[in-house]
């Protein structure tokens, strides 16, 4: 899920239907599974427009993060 953030769509945001049809899984599986998950490791964020690789992510996976790469947030959802 990170790497399919990052690589195909250079880290997001991206809405949880798409990246279920890029994936090939059910939206509901991502969203209760994997995505608190990847939330509370930092990886993830989610924002009104989609989800967002964190800078975490980037180094977790051994990536250079571009300079718009979401901050790490330990999880937390920005109310703005």
């Amino acid at each position: 899920m990170l790497r399919a953030i990052i690589e195909m769509y250079n880290g997001g945001p991206v809405g949880l239907e798409t990246l279920a049809a890029a994936l090939g899984e059910e939206s509901v599986t991502l969203e209760d599974l994997c995505e608190p998950y990847l939330m509370q490791m930092g990886f993830l964020t989610r924002t009104p427009r989609g989800r967002c690789a964190t800078r975490l992510a980037y180094e977790h996976l051994g990536l250079k993060a571009p300079e718009a790469a979401a901050p790490e947030d330990n999880g937390q959802q920005s109310l703005f």
